[in-house]
């Protein structure tokens, strides 16, 4: 054999060596490429509407409205029966997603006036603790605060010790500037400040008229840039942009819609789509208008995940701060639920419950399992493996085994409570107990209602006298429960006269 031969026979070796070494080293980079990424922290994106009701979706049954792209949580997902907001109002219920603890624990119990309803009052130094009542009512009443106390720890505050990025876009509702989402841990805020609903849906999103300062400069980190713009689509600009920004690291954000919440006000060609039917008026049409708009929310976001390889390991949760604003089917209707916001009832505080994430949950599964609103924050730190906080004690379950094994199995809770003690409608303060299928409503001026919600869905027959042995020991449960958190219970008024 020639040094030629021989020359050449070692280049072939050398050469596939080298082929067979790059071979080599290119799947052990995909293969640690595609470990990383499957172990990579999942993004989680959670929709908080504002008085969306339990019958506002497509995919909850409504043959109204158009939500296509909200239905895909669902059916690529898991969609909850029994979601419940932790109130029927929306501040606590705001309260109890940020700290997964119940708003009776927390003291916020009620929905907090905005400084421009407080008179001049402006911003005290404490919030109030003297009871209040008056001469022509039964009860004294805990006064409700003007802010949830900053000692609370948010979920932007837990998340930040994990690594995450955090925004908050749209209504907040839990206190003044000094508490405002910036103040209570979260990197970016678009829009959240004290405003209950915002003076227009219409850029630039104010009332110059107002006589208040707030109310005539518009909302908070949210300047008007496009004379007409639909709110609730500079909320999805601002959260695809920050998907966009945020696409090589894990990120939280919470979109707060301000809508449903009135004013109902719409794009007019988009109400125009909707055709009247019997007993509905343009209220009816401009609300369903309003909420397609959630659904174009829905749609931006989802393509832009999908964009940037995000989609698949991304949580995406979407629920509601309380049932849907029923008056006699305006401007929704909670059918075949009973009542709405601000009441007992479960059109009160039933509403949707829906979560997708590709990469753990299965698709187009249902659970009946009781859920509620203090569930989010357990759920979404055992998701994201950041730990709970351990100085104080979280009502909330977490829903992340339940979520991956498609609602196989549920978690080992038995009851969920609402404490409401403050005068809104007839028969006055109340408080709520569910075990099982069995609703206790225990007002507390003295009237009780028992509702089996398997057999009596829309709650038309009170069983409270035909059971008053399942009626005491469920009100023993619920007293306990509410001492036991220090919730701020009704007392009787000594100056009462009838």
């Amino acid at each position: 054999m020639s040094l030629h031969q021989i020359s050449r026979i070692d280049n072939d070796k050398s050469m596939r060596n080298l082929v067979l070494l790059s071979v080599v080293s290119l799947l052990f980079y995909s293969v640690n490429a595609y470990a990383a990424k499957g172990n990579a922290k999942p993004n989680v994106i959670l929709v908080l509407v504002d008085d969306m009701g339990w019958m506002d979706l497509s995919c909850q049954g409504s043959d109204f409205y158009r939500t296509p792209h909200v239905d895909r949580l669902a059916k690529e997902g898991i969609r909850f029966t029994n979601g419940y907001a932790a109130c029927a109002v929306c501040s606590p219920t705001r309260a109890a997603v940020q700290t997964g603890r119940y708003p009776h624990r927390l003291g916020v119990t009620d929905w907090i006036r905005s400084l421009f309803q407080r008179g001049g009052l402006g911003t005290p130094e404490k919030n109030p603790t003297e009871y209040v009542g008056a001469k022509n009512r039964k009860l004294l009443c805990p006064p409700n605060p003007y802010w949830m106390e900053s000692s609370e720890i948010t979920l932007a505050e837990n998340l930040h010790n994990n690594g995450y990025k955090t925004a908050y876009i749209g209504k907040w509702h839990l206190g003044d500037e000094a508490w405002y989402p910036e103040k209570q841990g979260y990197h970016e805020n678009f829009g959240g400040c004290d405003y209950g609903q915002p003076p227009s849906f219409f850029d630039p999103y104010n009332n110059p008229k107002h006589r208040h300062p707030t109310i005539r400069a518009g909302i908070h980190k949210l300047p008007g840039r496009k004379q007409g713009e639909y709110l609730t689509h500079r909320e999805a600009d601002e959260a695809v942009k920050l998907i966009r920004q945020w696409k090589d690291q894990p990120f939280f954000i919470q979109v707060s819609h301000y809508a449903v919440h009135t004013p109902i006000q719409a794009i007019q060609e988009v109400a125009d789509k909707y055709k009247f039917k019997e007993g509905m008026s343009e209220t009816n049409r401009k609300y369903a208008a309003m909420v397609e708009s959630i659904d174009d929310c829905m749609r931006d976001m989802l393509a832009e995940l999908k964009k940037h390889g995000l989609d698949e390991n991304t949580m995406i949760i979407f629920t509601s701060d309380n049932g849907g604003l029923d008056r006699n089917g305006s401007p929704t209707e909670n059918a075949p639920l009973r009542s709405g916001k601000g009441y007992c009832y479960e059109g009160g505080i039933r509403v949707p419950f829906l979560v997708r994430w590709p990469a753990k949950i299965p698709t187009n599964k249902t659970s009946d399992f009781p859920v509620s609103s203090i569930d989010l924050f357990p759920t979404i730190m055992e998701a994201t493996g950041t730990g709970l906080p351990k100085d104080r004690p979280i009502d909330g379950l977490s829903l992340h085994t339940h979520l991956t094994n498609g609602g196989k199995k549920s978690p080992d809770r038995k009851t969920l409570v609402w404490h409401f003690p403050h005068y809104r409608h007839a028969p006055g303060p109340y408080s709520i107990i569910r075990k099982g299928n069995y609703k206790l409503i225990k007002f507390w001026e003295g009237i009780y209602e028992l509702y089996d919600l398997k057999n009596d869905l829309g709650e038309a027959k009170n069983l409270a006298e035909s059971k008053p042995g399942l009626v005491k020991k469920l009100e023993s449960e619920l007293i306990t429960r509410l001492k036991a958190d220090g919730a701020k219970l009704p007392r009787k008024n000594p100056e009462f006269k009838n």
